[in-house]
């Protein structure tokens, strides 16, 4: 029997891998233009790292990891999210000693083991950035703004977002005794999940799906009546520069987040045409990342945008990358000439394409046709007696003869790119 891709790893194809590059680029872009540097990072840590900087008792830790041991005995995990794992390299390389605010991202797969359903795999690619030294609300707010331009760059889709404050040190406290006290009451009806969770991570009951569940917590006490005055302070602040920025947004008490270095700001976008599954970019702040892995008081806020989901939200167009030319070279000799042209071609960084084989002139042109190549160089044994080869325009159907010596300089013209070369070590 064949051997198959393991369930929920998925093979990304010539078609829908250049869709992956669009939103790259579109993302790199957004990144630029805010100012922040790449990082890559491993995607084998040690498993402490998520164990201290996620939480114990969140769902990604406790049932979600990829988890080994390697051959020394210790034990690792294929990364699940990206912060933990910058924040470990800004404190390993103590980059923040430089004395300024870190703007970082990373782009590359996550694994979680979960059910795998539309938009969600167990290899799954995150666009991911950190803005790490400030306290500002400006800084939360220009990391959800990044979120917002990124997917407003790749898809039209009806997005909204929703935003809360998970509070501080100060005021979660106050709002964790009167929930503890109203679960208690209400464990008889609650399910297995929210039961298990109410003992270990109670936030997390208000992620529930179940409908008797959340029918329940419409009633539960929501964090917004516990804020502190800087809480309150924080959020009105980052809703104002949202509104200046000009992103419509909700005030959802209900959202909460799924990692315990969360504080205060969270957020989320949801796209519509996605299902129950309808998040393409979520994020917040997490003050207190930094020391919970041993560094210092280093302030954060970030954000992540699922590649896989925002592929479902795509405009419809192509893109693949467009063959400019191709070259329909009849017999050894015209091959010859027309690796000549490939080279000077592909010097000037156009993409052009030749049949390796001795095909028939009507078979390379149903191979140009099959490419969508808006333009065919036809040249065999009569053309280059005659010292020339025939241009196609394949939307018009329109011919003409070019001279030999001109060929580089005509495709050149017609394709509208100028004939300054690419630098070449070659």
């Amino acid at each position: 029997m064949a051997i198959r891709a393991i369930r929920g790893f998925k093979d990304i194809l010539p078609g829908e891998s250049e869709k992956y590059r669009f939103m790259e680029e579109q993302a790199r872009r957004v990144f630029k233009n805010f100012g922040f540097a790449e990082m890559r990072l491993p995607i084998l840590e040690k498993t402490e790292l998520f164990a201290r900087g996620i939480g114990d008792h969140t769902d990604i830790v406790e049932k979600e990891m990829y988890t080994f041991k390697d051959r020394k005995g210790e034990s690792v995990t294929l990364r699940p999210e990206a912060t933990a794992g910058i924040m470990r390299a800004v404190l390993e390389h103590k980059l923040y000693s430089q004395g300024r605010e870190l703007k970082l991202f990373t782009i590359g797969p996550m694994f979680r083991y979960e059910r795998p359903q539309k938009g969600r795999l167990r290899q799954f690619t995150q666009i991911n950035s950190e803005l790490i030294g400030s306290k500002s609300p400006l800084a939360d707010a220009e990391i959800v703004w990044q979120a917002w331009e990124i997917l407003r760059r790749c898809t039209s889709a009806e997005l909204r977002l929703e935003i809360n404050s998970l509070g501080c040190p100060e005021c979660r406290p106050l709002h964790r005794k009167d929930l503890d006290l109203f679960l208690e009451n209400q464990a008889g009806e609650l399910c297995e999940d929210c039961r298990r969770r109410s003992k270990t991570n109670p936030l997390r009951i208000f992620d529930c799906k179940q409908d008797r569940c959340r029918s329940i917590l419409k009633f539960a006490p929501v964090i917004k009546h516990y804020w502190c005055p800087e809480c309150s302070k924080h959020l009105g602040k980052v809703l104002d520069h949202l509104e200046i920025i000009g992103i419509p947004f909700v005030i959802n008490p209900f959202l909460v987040r799924g990692l315990d270095y969360y504080v205060r700001t969270t957020f989320e976008i949801i796209a519509q045409g996605l299902g129950a599954q309808n998040t393409v970019a979520a994020g917040g702040r997490y003050d207190g990342l930094s020391q919970v892995l041993g560094g210092p008081d280093l302030p954060g806020v970030g954000m992540a945008v699922g590649m896989e989901r925002l592929l479902i939200l795509l405009d419809e167009r192509d893109y693949s990358d467009r063959v400019q030319l191709f070259i329909a070279a009849l017999g050894a000799d015209a091959r010859e000439e027309a690796l000549e042209w490939l080279r000077e071609l592909r010097k000037r960084n156009v993409c052009v394409q030749m049949s390796y084989e001795d095909k028939s002139l009507k078979a390379q042109m149903k191979q140009a046709d099959r490419l969508k190549t808006p333009f065919v160089l036809i040249v065999g044994e009569k053309e280059l007696e005659d010292e020339e080869a025939i241009l196609r325009d394949m939307e018009t159907s329109q011919q003409k003869a070019i001279n030999l010596d001109d060929v580089i300089d005509e495709v050149l013209k017609e394709l509208g790119i100028s004939g300054k070369k690419e630098s070449s070590q070659a």
